[in-house]
């Protein structure tokens, strides 16, 4: 006789229960999803809509960032219908890393760090803090324009990464403060 498989073992009913019985634990240890939208408290989207971000120096690395984080954010696009600013400094760096036999760089480390602060537009109080770093790599060829595109991406990435971690911290941040009220 064949070992039976387990799935046909159970019932439909048992699976249903017990697909039911994890549902109810599941409400019961206080998890709800962190981008929900149910008609109870704002959403994420709702409250990072009401977020400005700052104007960020650095170059191309404060350009890019900036977009990525109003983009990940879906943020405000207006200082006077926000709620919130996002002020963030930038400090980059580039590192050589690889050397060919000609002592030429051929492979640099970009480093992007990050402060940024969250305060109330009303009352300027600062409510969330951070610090975030990315770092990401490109190499030198023998076309310089292409060594300059693989520059720009690099920074790009890392602006990507960091708008992604900025976004993450402030989700949890928001769902903490919702949780409190």
């Amino acid at each position: 006789m064949r070992t039976k498989d387990l799935r046909t073992l159970a019932s439909p009913a048992a699976r249903i229960f017990a697909i039911a019985l994890g549902c109810l634990l599941l409400a019961g240890c206080g998890f709800h999803p962190l981008y929900a939208t149910d008609g109870g408290p704002s959403g994420a989207r709702e409250v990072f809509a009401s977020i400005y971000v700052d104007p960020i120096e650095g170059e191309r690395a404060g350009y890019e960032l900036r977009n990525a984080l109003i983009n990940s954010l879906l943020a405000a696009n207006d200082p006077r219908k926000a709620l919130y600013r996002l002020n963030v400094t930038v400090d980059q760096y580039v590192q050589g890393i690889a050397v060919g036999t000609d002592a030429a760089v051929t492979r640099y480390n970009y480093t992007l760090n990050v402060n940024y602060k969250l305060s109330d537009m009303r009352t300027n109080k600062v409510l969330k803090e951070g610090i975030e770093s990315s770092l990401s790599a490109y190499d030198v060829v023998a076309s310089p324009y292409a060594t300059l595109v693989a520059q720009h991406d690099a920074q790009k990435r890392g602006a990507d990464d960091i708008a992604y971690r900025v976004r993450i911290d402030l989700s949890a941040f928001f769902a903490k403060r919702a949780a409190q009220k």
